[in-house]
């Protein structure tokens, strides 16, 4: 099997390492069948050839692609500088590609569409998200109910659906909580390999970062934990199964 190639935008070492381990685990993937790139440690290489994977997965992270240039750190405007950077053959080219939460934000910048903090931001929390009609029918949504809960926490998001998307879930809060360009190229608002746990580890790391008081985290946490969100690891699971190949 050709390996997957995971991004990820997270400077924070813990809670990138505990989402790497997230993608793996949820994914049913083995380190060995992945290639990691931190993109706050490391470029991307310049000879890097998308052919030579099944895949690309970007994670998440505390950047907003809507925030203006003065306001975005230096490893932040290089991390979204690269990934960005990628877009335009991914999507010309229709390359398997699977955006979780910030992820959504670089597609649909990348595609000219409309992402701010004006409407649809959502707290760290739980969305009750519904498949739609178009969603029933792809691959990616296969065994996953028409309505489930998937862990969210963002700042921006996208107000309309870009040219060339097709809208996959809703949520009341966020409309655009995933979409799909083209036949391969998809991403979602909130995070498909969330559980309980790693998103305590988020709470913790980010408690400072503007998402929420911090005096709330403790309550966060409980409420994580007694939350029932599985069905959105599902959808990492199937993009493996639809995308691995040799």
């Amino acid at each position: 099997m050709k390996p997957f190639l995971i991004l990820q935008l997270r400077p924070e070492t813990e809670a990138s390492d505990d989402e790497f381990q997230a993608f793996l685990a949820k994914g049913d993937l083995r380190e060995g069948q992945v290639h990691r790139i931190r993109l706050d440690c490391a470029d991307i290489p310049q000879n890097l050839d998308l052919a030579d994977y099944s895949g690309v997965i970007v994670g998440g992270g505390p950047g907003c692609v809507s925030d203006p240039p003065d306001q975005k750190s230096a490893i932040e405007a290089r991390i979204e500088a690269a990934v960005l950077g990628m877009m335009p053959q991914i999507c010309a080219q229709d390359i398997p590609f699977l955006g979780c939460c910030y992820g959504i934000g670089v597609l649909g910048a990348h595609l000219g569409g409309c992402v701010n903090k004006e409407r649809y931001f959502e707290e760290v929390g739980t969305s009750d998200c519904t498949v739609t009609g178009t969603g029933a029918q792809d691959a990616l949504l296969d065994g996953l109910p028409a309505q489930f809960s998937a862990f969210v926490g963002h700042k921006e998001a996208l107000q309309e659906l870009p040219d060339g998307c097709v809208h996959l879930v809703s949520s009341p809060n966020c409309p655009y909580q995933m979409i799909r360009y083209g036949r391969n190229v998809y991403a979602t608002q909130f995070h498909p390999e969330a559980d309980s746990a790693g998103f305590e580890v988020r709470i913790g790391v980010y408690k400072d970062k503007g998402y929420f008081a911090p005096e709330d985290a403790a309550r966060l946490v409980e409420m994580c934990h007694a939350s029932d969100v599985h069905a959105p690891e599902l959808i990492l699971r199937n993009f493996v199964k639809v995308y691995a190949h040799d």
